[in-house]
Parts: C-alpha cells; sequence; structure tokens
C-alpha cells in the first residue's frame, strides 16, 4: 500500500486554501507542514512558540488542581500529575510522528489519514465538545472571581462584590454578560493566533504572578506554624470513598490535553524538527507550575480547598494585606484566562466550521459566515457558562468524554491502526496502555460522579 493510496482525498475547501495561500493568510491547519511559509523565510521563534503551547496547556486546569490534591492526596496527586505529562509527551510525538508520514496538517487530517471521514468527523466533536466546556469553565471562573459562588453551598464573595456590596452590577449575568460583550467577543474575532504571541507570553506570565503570590503567602504561614500538616494520602473509609478517587481523573486528564494545537503551533515553527523541544519545554514549563499550584493551594486551605480554589481567596488569609493580595491573585488568573480564550476558541471556531460546512469556501473569506459562527459560539459559552454550577462538574463530563479521547485514545488508536507500516512494538504496548488506563479510569469517574451527584439531589430532596 502507498502513500497516495493512504491519504485522504482533499475537500475543496483544502484545495482552495493551499492555492490562495499567501503571508497574509490566518492560522488555520489547512496547509501541509513543509509549504508554511511566513513570507519572510523565517517561522516563528521557540520561545513564541513554547509561550503559545504553554498557553494552550496552562488554563483553567490549574485551579481545580489544588481540589484534586485534596481527593487523592499529596503524594499519589503529585506523582499523577508527573504521570500524565510523560503520558502527554508520549501520545503528541505518537502524533506527530504519524502525521510526517501522513503529511497531515491537523489533527483532523490525520485522523482522517487513518480511519477516513468518520475518523475525521469524531475528532471534530470531540474538540469542539472539549473546547467548549474549557471556555465555559473560564467563563464560570470570571463569574466565581468578579460576582463570587455559592457552588460550595457557602456564599464566597467575589471581588466586585466585596468592593461595592451585592447589586444587580455586581450580580453574575450581568459581568459575565458585560466581560462576553467587551472582553471575549472581541478576542473572539482575533483572525491568526500568531497575533497573539505577546498576549500568550502575558497569559503564563500572570499564572507564574498567581503561583509565586500563592506560594508566598503559604511559605510565610508555614514559616509562622499556621498551617496544618497535609494529608499525604488518601482518605479512603468505604467503597464511596474509593470510587471517588477516580472523579480526579478528568481534572487531571484535561490539564494537559494541547493536542488540537499543536500542529497549528508546529507550522508556524518552519522547522518542523524544533517541534519535540517546544513540546517538551512546554510540558516541563506547565508541569512545574501545576506541582507548585496544587502543592501551596493544598498546603493553604488543606481541607477546605474549594473545587474553583480562586473561591478560597475571599477570607482572611491571616497575613498583612490579605485583601490587596485576595484581590490581586484573583483578578491576576481572571486577567490570565481573559488572555487565554480565544487561543482555544480558534481551535473551537474552525473545527465547528470544518464540521458543518466541510466543502464551503475557506472560513476567512467568509465574513458573514464567520461572524455568525464567531457569535453563536461566544453567545453559547455565555449561556452555559450561567446554567452549570461548577467547573468540577464541568470538567468531570468534558474531561471523562471528548478531553481524554483527544488527548490519549485518539493518538493511541492511530498507532494501532499504523496505515503506514511505522508504528514499533513499543508504540502499540503504550497505545494499549493508555486506551485501557483512559476507557477504565473514565467509565469509574463518570459512575462514581453520577452517583455522587444523584446522592446529592436526594439529600436535597430530604
Amino acid at each position: 500500500m502507498t502513500l497516495q493510496n493512504n491519504t485522504p482525498t482533499r475537500t475543496k475547501k483544502q484545495l482552495i486554501i493551499d492555492d490562495d495561500a499567501n503571508e497574509h493568510s490566518p492560522l488555520l491547519p489547512t496547509k501541509r507542514d513543509h509549504d508554511y511559509d511566513d513570507g519572510n523565510g523565517d517561522g516563528a521563534s521557540f520561545v513564541g512558540s513554547v509561550f503559545n503551547l504553554s498557553t494552550t496547556i496552562i488554563g483553567a486546569g490549574i485551579m481545580a488542581l489544588p481540589a484534586a490534591i485534596k481527593v487523592l492526596g499529596l503524594l499519589p496527586g503529585i506523582s499523577s500529575i508527573i504521570f500524565l505529562a510523560f503520558l502527554t509527551d508520549t501520545s503528541l510525538d505518537i502524533l506527530l510522528r504519524f502525521s510526517r508520514v501522513a503529511k497531515a496538517s491537523s489533527y483532523a487530517h490525520v485522523m482522517g489519514s487513518a480511519f477516513g471521514r468518520l475518523g475525521t468527523m469524531v475528532l471534530q466533536i470531540s474538540v469542539f465538545i472539549n473546547n467548549l466546556g474549557i471556555l465555559v469553565v473560564y467563563m464560570i471562573i470570571i463569574g466565581d472571581v468578579l460576582s463570587g459562588t455559592s457552588s460550595s453551598g457557602i456564599h464566597h464573595f467575589g471581588v466586585l462584590e466585596g468592593w461595592f456590596g451585592e447589586c444587580w452590577w455586581t450580580g453574575r449575568y450581568f459581568i459575565l454578560l458585560v466581560t462576553t460583550l467587551f472582553i471575549f467577543a472581541p478576542l473572539a474575532f482575533v483572525k491568526r493566533i500568531d497575533s497573539l504571541r505577546y498576549s500568550s507570553a502575558l497569559a503564563v506570565a500572570l499564572a507564574i504572578v498567581f503561583l509565586v503570590i500563592t506560594a508566598g503567602i503559604t511559605l510565610f504561614k508555614l514559616f509562622n506554624g499556621s498551617i496544618a500538616s497535609p494529608r499525604l494520602l488518601p482518605n479512603v473509609t468505604d467503597s464511596a470513598s474509593l470510587w471517588n478517587l477516580f472523579t480526579a481523573v478528568p481534572v487531571l486528564v484535561t490539564a494537559f490535553v494541547c493536542h488540537y494545537n499543536v500542529h497549528t503551533i508546529d507550522k508556524e515553527l518552519g522547522d518542523s524538527s524544533l517541534i519535540q523541544p517546544v513540546v517538551r519545554a512546554s510540558l516541563s514549563l506547565s508541569s512545574s507550575i501545576y506541582i507548585l499550584t496544587a502543592l501551596f493551594g493544598f498546603l493553604l486551605f488543606g481541607e477546605s480547598t474549594l473545587d474553583d480554589v480562586l473561591a478560597n481567596f475571599d477570607t482572611d488569609l491571616g497575613i498583612p494585606y490579605s485583601s490587596l493580595l485576595n484581590d490581586v491573585v484573583r483578578i491576576s488568573y481572571a486577567l490570565h484566562l481573559m488572555l487565554v480564550f480565544p487561543v482555544i476558541f480558534f481551535s473551537l471556531r474552525f473545527n465547528f466550521d470544518d464540521l458543518i460546512f466541510p466543502s464551503a469556501r475557506p472560513l476567512n473569506s467568509d465574513q458573514c459566515r464567520f461572524v455568525s459562527i464567531t457569535s453563536g459560539l461566544v453567545a453559547l459559552v455565555y449561556i452555559a457558562a450561567n446554567f452549570i454550577p461548577s467547573i468540577w462538574d464541568a470538567f468531570q463530563f468534558t474531561g471523562a468524554t471528548a478531553t481524554v479521547c483527544l488527548g490519549f485514545i485518539f493518538p493511541a488508536a492511530i498507532a494501532l491502526r499504523d496505515s503506514h507500516g511505522i508504528a514499533s512494538k513499543k508504540d502499540k504496548i503504550l497505545s494499549v496502555i493508555m486506551i485501557a488506563l483512559a476507557i477504565f479510569s473514565n467509565i469509574i469517574a463518570i459512575y462514581s460522579n453520577a452517583n455522587s451527584m444523584f446522592r446529592k439531589e436526594v439529600d436535597d430532596l430530604h
């Protein structure tokens, strides 16, 4: 079987893009890797690519990591973060190697090469669910930060509520509406992701600001003896508490999935040999920030850690300038999420368009379709964010379904399919392990989460 026979027939849309591409074309996953040129003969910088990929990785998932550590215990929790970082590196390596052989310019293209049009559609649906879920979580966190949350049964005041008190214009619905119209919507209309390289660097810097302040507060309280000893292992007392451990899996999985943007960043580099160092540098940076955030967040709040740890920063921390530091921590990370929003939205819009209009002309050349899809998706994110109670609920759904497929099941399935005969024995063994772990742990996570939600509803009725 030749390589040409394994490559899916290119659509009219893809042919048009390849013919018309120039240095002003939008950064859509449509051109082949070796055809990419930015018009100057130079690709994106290594550092810029690391920031863009790190921005894709470091999103809302980081805010739920301290809660995941609370479920798993300190040692298993940190070990799980490290293990998933290595597993993500393996799955990205498989994905990129098979993309090279298939001459695939996008994740959807390599899935199509292995499984035909059905594989492409399943991938696009998964990206849509995953990215929509992530953006909904972003907006939920923005609402928690600015107008507070009552998802735990106790109301935790937001920044604006703390400053101005509870009134109609500090309420969640109005704050999210204003944020959507004046921040998210303008950013969503950006057509090129490379124009966001400086905002990506700023987004990573803001995540580090959050980490540094949280670490400083924790160390200060640790030295003055006001922090209790952390629980190193999970608290397992019965079968229900055992199954509950698996509810942390979707949160951890969501924290590392960046596969839907890796081809885009690869094409911007110009030199394809740099993508693996970019991936490893990004995973190292992200893992370090994740581990430290989870560690200091759990140390600081212990068993009181909320699903969204930012909501914990609404009380007196028992240190000088507590109120000011609380506001700086919450606002800095809210700004981080606002800057990450267009990076995630980019893939959401493209995959949705290619799923619904596979044979239409390129989205960037059809202003009416571009505006309609962008506006509709932004509105959908806003509506969903007002009806989903907490980020933990959102992570449980997307993390246990679409996200685990994108991060581990699909790359492993591509290796096992091995349409081009390049998979090693090691690739196939690792792929079987990834699929088995992903399916087993996430089925249990879905069951455990559904069971806990059902029991909560029963308790509320009584």
